[in-house]
């Protein structure tokens, strides 16, 4: 059992920790949001990941997760201090580590004795030697300190089994005493771990996050193929994936990426390689191709609606993925967006995201339902890939559109099942 600090109760944070007290170790997760803190200590989450509620309650009974302001009161008798805070992206795509600096600093304003300063946030490569030079230069005499960097891989609405049975665990240490105390934290889960230096730790996890992004942009670029030949994108990635030096992942044709991390981390990297004076050209072309993914949509519904203006389209999934509410850098809102500007009503249900997105899109009628959504619509959109869409009655769905016409962005339905049931379907590259 060990005495773990995080600092920082978002996604990350809060997951790791809870996941960490689940483990057997005391946690205490740090956060200046005093509402958000007030809301924990109520059992209250900030965001749903599924699972995660349950957790947080139960180690909080058992006196091994608590919350609080006080980086002070966090720090104290613990050993292990990850920095879990936002890297949010500047204009020129360049990662904001200003909520590092300022927790570093405050870190190093209470600690004493050793503590072992773990990044868990996702910065630029050598972020650790800024890390070290702060500390060094504010802390109380006599501390004794190192810095490690074990980048997290956690998938929105499945982050609690992706912290439980992990690919890998990647330790960037600078001593074999980091190495040891991180790899008995994380011996647990019986994982594979790579130990590495902080350096390389910092860059494995930009290029995994690329490459992902990379799958996607590859399989939506041949999807625009499939769509102009007749060929079916979903065939096409089934073939290469059981090529397995390829695999099927992240071979699901769509709208794009989204969410909070690929595109950041994306901007950061080519940012990050442009300094040290590498043109990363090939991750451009990978949001290039992401960004125009999502228009697709617009262009295939006004192919079949001839003009916008003045339709009604019904729009189900709001969130950047299933199983989430997360709304940032969601391809819904950017459909939406341009379908308003078109002159477009839309009525929208999401199963878990209708909140968060009153706040980015105001103006289109929200729902109870996906059929209170879809009656009297001239077209459905399918946004996000939600389980519930997949299991609508579409005998109903059809009675309930003005016209037969679905959107599918997501690729969810069977094309030929959708033509016997007497929609007009137009998938994603799906000929």
């Amino acid at each position: 059992m060990k005495n773990i600090c995080i600092i920082g109760a978002g996604h990350v944070g809060l997951v790791s920790g809870a996941c960490f007290a689940e483990l057997g170790n005391n946690v205490i997760c740090v956060d200046d949001d005093d509402r958000k803190i007030e809301g924990l200590k109520k059992n209250v989450l900030p965001f749903y990941e599924p699972g995660l509620h349950e957790i947080v309650q139960q180690n909080v009974t058992r006196d091994r997760l608590s919350f609080t302001v006080s980086v002070e009161e966090g720090v104290d008798g613990c050993e292990i201090i990850f920095i879990a805070v936002g890297t949010p992206q500047k204009s020129d795509g360049e990662a904001d580590l200003a909520q590092v600096e300022n927790v570093v600093r405050r870190i190093s304003s209470v600690a004493r004795g050793y503590k072992l300063i773990v990044e868990k946030s996702t910065v630029p490569i050598r972020t650790w030697e800024w890390i070290s030079k702060t500390i060094s230069t504010n802390c109380i005499e006599g501390l004794d300190f190192e810095i490690a960097s074990n980048p997290e891989f956690l998938r929105e609405g499945s982050a609690i089994e992706d912290f439980i049975r992990p690919d890998r665990i990647i330790l960037g240490v600078q001593s074999e005493k980091g190495a040891k105390l991180l790899s008995d934290l994380y011996q647990p889960l019986n994982a594979p771990i790579l130990v590495t230096d902080v350096s390389t730790a910092e860059l494995i996890k930009h290029a995994s996050n690329s490459f992902l992004a990379l799958k996607i942009s590859y399989i939506n670029a041949v999807a625009a193929i499939c769509d102009k030949t007749g060929a079916d994108v979903a065939k096409v990635a089934e073939g290469m994936g059981l090529d397995k030096r390829i695999g099927r992942s992240f071979l699901n044709a769509g709208i794009g990426y989204g969410g909070y991390c690929f595109p950041k981390d994306i901007a950061a990297f080519i940012k990050m390689a442009e300094e040290l004076g590498y043109d990363f050209q090939l991750l451009k072309d990978v949001q290039s191709i992401n960004n125009s993914q999502r228009l697709q949509v617009v262009r295939k519904l006004r192919e079949k609606l001839w003009n916008l203006k003045g339709k009604t389209v019904c729009v189900l999934g709001l969130s950047y993925k299933p199983d989430t509410d997360d709304m940032r850098e969601a391809p819904a809102v950017n459909i939406i967006r341009e379908l308003i500007e078109h002159g477009v009503k839309v009525k929208a249900f999401d199963p878990k995201a209708m909140e968060m997105a009153k706040t980015l899109l105001p103006g289109i009628e929200y729902c109870q339902d996906p059929y209170k959504a879809v009656t009297g619509c001239d077209a459905l959109l399918i946004l996000t890939e939600w389980d519930e869409f997949k299991n609508l009655n579409l005998s109903r769905i059809k009675q309930l559109l003005k016209q037969p016409i679905i959107i599918d962005g997501r690729n969810i339905y069977d094309p030929r099942l959708m033509k016997e049931h007497g929609f007009i379907y137009i998938g994603m590259g799906r000929g």
